[in-house]
């Protein structure tokens, strides 16, 4: 084993040097093809220059290694960097660094930082895309990084932890403009979490059997768009953060919510799909949010409004065969309508005597149980209604309503 290490080692040297003698003064850019095993990765980093591309032969190259240039990290089919459970196995501590199609496995799990790839607040515009992560504590962790893109990965991330000790498959600390896009994440804690940020994008990402799969804290004017999560403990969870866009994502089986809003205001909720939650929306003191084209369907309860949530415009939704449309906790009367358009009902009895599309009364989720609640003088409950509520129709189809509401 000894004198393969240093077989190794020597062919990498020899690879450096002949790399170095090709890279007189200035330093133009080259390729370098570096052998697996030994040290010769981190040799081949130490002697290379800005803008250089290290190509990683096939086999298991040892970690982990720090990157304080421009470089870009490129890998032969079947090679693979080896952490060997110690700290973060790639370090990334400069601008325009690229990470691509490599196999990058064992992280360190002893400090919450440790991950799979590491970029520092100086790493700006890095890249990494099209590499498998796996046994890792996080897969790639964004600390800071502006710009940064993560891009079509695919990260498995541990599940022989508590949960409270895993890492998430991707985390985004204070790194204005990062990007996550096209990432397929399993495993671990959370699939996308994001803390301290904003003008992010979250885009693409297919995520499974992780607690949220995505996860927003104190993150401001960003996207989360056209996303999958399925078979986790919640989907998407946006808390504490402003202005956001939350457009054409799918929450499928997901356990308690598919969508949580808890102190998110201003966000416009657009065109997603939830299916099969306990609770397709839970809205807890989140205000002046637009939710607008969205299909809620065959959950415990369709929407749940509590702890004061207002001026919440609802309009042109679907609830659909939801066990109990709405659970509403407050002391006003709501009207969810805007510029005359309600929302669909699935259980809507009223009769359209018109044909205008528009039931002839407001629609009332509630039954005679919730009646003798509101008129017992002991209650503060109050009734929601649609004052623009759709007729029962296709449920497949969200028919068009005139801007005039009927009341």
């Amino acid at each position: 084993m000894s004198q393969r290490r240093h077989s190794w080692s020597a062919v990498a040297a020899a690879v450096v040097a002949a790399c170095a003698f090709l890279l007189p003064g200035a330093g133009r850019a080259e390729t370098l093809v570096v052998p697996a095993g030994g040290d010769g990765l981190r040799l081949a980093i130490a002697a290379s220059h800005s803008g250089d591309t290290l190509m990683l032969a096939a086999g298991v190259h040892q970690g982990p290694i720090h990157i304080d240039h421009a470089l870009t990290i490129d890998a032969e089919p079947g090679a693979v960097l080896d952490g060997q459970g110690r700290g973060r196995t790639i370090e990334v501590a400069a601008p325009n660094v690229a990470i691509r199609d490599l196999t990058t496995r064992n992280s360190g799990i002893d400090d919450p930082m440790d991950a799979a790839v590491f970029l520092e607040d100086s790493a700006t515009g890095a890249i990494v895309e099209n590499n498998r992560i796996e046994s890792s504590l996080v897969g790639v962790y964004v600390h800071g990084a502006a710009n940064a893109i993560v891009r079509n990965n695919r990260i498995v991330g541990r599940i022989d932890l508590r949960t409270n000790e895993l890492g998430n498959g991707v985390y985004v600390w204070n790194a204005p403009g990062a990007q996550v896009i096209g990432n397929y994440i399993t495993g671990g804690r959370d699939g996308i979490f994001t803390n301290a940020s904003r003008n992010n994008v979250f885009r693409g990402n297919r995520i499974e059997n992780v607690r949220f799969a995505v996860h927003y804290m104190y993150t401001n004017d960003s996207e989360v768009s056209d996303n999958v999560s399925r078979n986790n403990h919640d989907g998407y969870v946006i808390m504490y953060s402003s202005r956001l866009v939350v457009r054409r994502n799918l929450s499928e089986n997901d356990g308690d919510h598919g969508l949580l809003l808890n102190y998110a205001n201003d966000a416009r909720i657009e065109g997603n799909v939830v299916r099969r939650s306990d609770q397709c929306v839970f809205i807890y003191n989140a205000n002046k949010n637009l939710f607008a084209g969205n299909w809620f369907e065959d959950c415990a309860v369709g929407i749940h409004f509590t702890a004061g949530s207002e001026r919440n415009r609802m309009t042109g939704n679907a609830f659909v065969h939801n066990r109990s449309q709405v659970v509403y906790v407050g002391t006003r009367s709501l009207d969810w309508s805007a510029d005359g358009r309600g929302n669909y009902w699935s259980d809507n009895p009223a009769f359209d005597l018109n044909g205008d599309g528009i039931a002839d009364t407001a629609y009332r989720p509630n039954d005679i149980f919730d009646k003798v609640v509101w008129t017992n003088s002991s209650s503060t409950a109050r009734p929601c209604r649609s004052s623009a509520g759709l007729k029962r129709n296709s449920p497949r189809s969200i028919p068009a309503v005139s801007s005039t509401a009927r009341r």
